[in-house]
């Protein structure tokens, strides 16, 4: 029985992605583990690996193809016995090739529906583990070569849990199934998100005007911040901080750290200030659910980068733990591999606190809106000498204006300041970053 190789959902919001290169041709044989494709989604180009063995006896979605939608078939591999893909299995291509010219579209958050159990053929491909292994109808789903490996050797396929797309039962799960292991429970269905609301004003369009086609990056971009603008109740505390003893903290670091390949940035140390001051107020390190607050025990740091794609936001994971040279050398990393979209799942999806450095362009002072279900994002200026008055005399200092955004269920006024006042001292007495 042939079995379809379904678009991957590679985050818990995508709902179509651009296939933007086989591996495989029709006729190839393709074994388990083995990297058959990759698909572009808002965030990153990713490789798909296959789950099940045979010969693949059709690619329905071709190379380059935009938006297709998430569990649609884009290939069919044929198992052991088959010559030919069955009259009437080939679905008809989920998408057309995008024109050489066309501008590149991606993907970005919003769930994907949970399927439907049927008797159409199995998927073959994903990348990620995936929880529910038995549907609420009580079919176990598990791939062909699983079941054979499964009858040989006495196991239960209700006791296992897949790691296949949509909890399906693959090769790998039964080779390392204990016997007796008890069925796991099923997961709980995410809530669903709110539908966008449509445009309201008409665009009239003139001679000389460009129409330039929205990518998936930008929906997701433009539905996400809707929903935390109508969702989530902000409010914002700016301070001015002083930053003359964190610039000359800089330069003695750099003095050291460029010795050995590594160069400290202001926003490296404002990274590590957020996160120490993070760990001291847990209370901030926080989300909202409907039903209670999730405390995050880590100290996770995105950090929005801004790419020809659409902002991304790659995460510097334990960053309180982390000394100052460990956080540059990451967050370059990090940022290299977001602007040309090769980042891993894990080094996007999460994170509790978000940093947003708008003072290279110039911007001295500005408000971010909420990455939900985080709590707080933080707007950062550039920094420039100031005017200040210090003890009756006017002196100049060099000054740095930060914005916090703060989720008002989450945090409260009093909170979110004492937050900025920790802040505050250690930005302003680096030193204690150290200690």
């Amino acid at each position: 029985m042939s079995i379809n190789i379904l678009m991957p959902a590679l985050s818990p919001t995508m709902t179509e992605g651009k296939l933007a290169k086989w591996h495989v041709n029709v006729g190839d044989t393709v074994k388990s583990g083995q990297v058959i494709c990759e698909i572009e989604t808002d965030k990153a180009t990713m490789e798909v690996e296959a789950v099940d063995e045979g010969k693949v006896g059709q690619i329905v979605v071709p190379e380059g193809a935009e938006g297709v939608k998430v569990n649609a078939v884009i290939a069919i591999l044929l198992e052991e016995g088959e010559t030919e893909v069955p009259k009437g299995a080939a679905p008809a291509p989920a998408a057309a090739a995008a024109p050489p010219a066309a501008a590149p579209a991606p993907a970005k958050p919003a769930p994907a529906a949970a399927p439907v159990a049927s008797s159409a053929p199995k998927p073959a491909a994903a990348p990620t583990t995936q929880p529910a292994t038995t549907p609420s109808g009580g079919r176990i789903f598990a791939s062909p070569l699983a079941k054979r490996i499964a009858a040989d050797r006495g196991i239960d396929l209700a006791t296992l849990k897949g790691s296949g797309p949509n909890g399906r039962i693959v090769k790998a799960d039964v080779e390392a199934a204990k016997p007796g292991a008890a069925p796991p429970k099923p997961a709980a269905a995410p809530a669903p998100r709110p539908a966008p609301p449509a445009g309201t004003q008409p665009v009239f369009v003139a001679p000389g005007d460009t129409r330039v086609p929205h990518t998936s990056v930008r929906k997701v971009i433009a539905r996400r911040m809707l929903e935390s603008k109508q969702t989530v109740p902000h409010f914002y505390l700016t301070v001015d901080l002083e930053i003359d003893a964190l610039l000359a903290a800089r330069q003695s670091i750099n003095a050291v750290a460029e010795k050995k390949g590594t160069k400290v940035s202001v926003n490296d140390m404002v990274i590590k200030a957020c996160a120490k001051a993070l760990r001291d107020h847990p209370e901030c390190n926080a989300s909202w659910t409907e039903d209670e607050m999730i405390q995050y025990g880590a100290v996770d740091i995105s950090v929005a980068v801004a790419t020809d794609r659409g902002l991304i936001t790659p995460i510097v994971r334990n960053a309180d733990m982390k000394g100052l040279a460990q956080i540059a050398t990451e967050m370059k990393d990090l940022a290299a591999r977001a602007k040309v979209g090769k980042l891993k799942l894990e080094e996007f999806q999460g994170g509790g606190f978000t940093i947003s450095n708008l003072g290279m362009f110039g911007i001295n002072s500005f408000a971010a809106i909420i990455n939900p279900p985080q709590a707080m994002i933080l707007a950062v200026g550039m920094g420039e000498e100031r005017a200040v008055v210090r003890k009756g005399q006017v002196v100049a200092r060099n000054m740095m204006s930060c914005t916090l955004a703060v989720d008002h269920r989450v945090v409260d006024g009093a909170m979110g300041a004492q937050f900025l006042q920790t802040l505050r001292a250690y930005v302003e007495q680096p030193a204690s970053m150290l200690v």
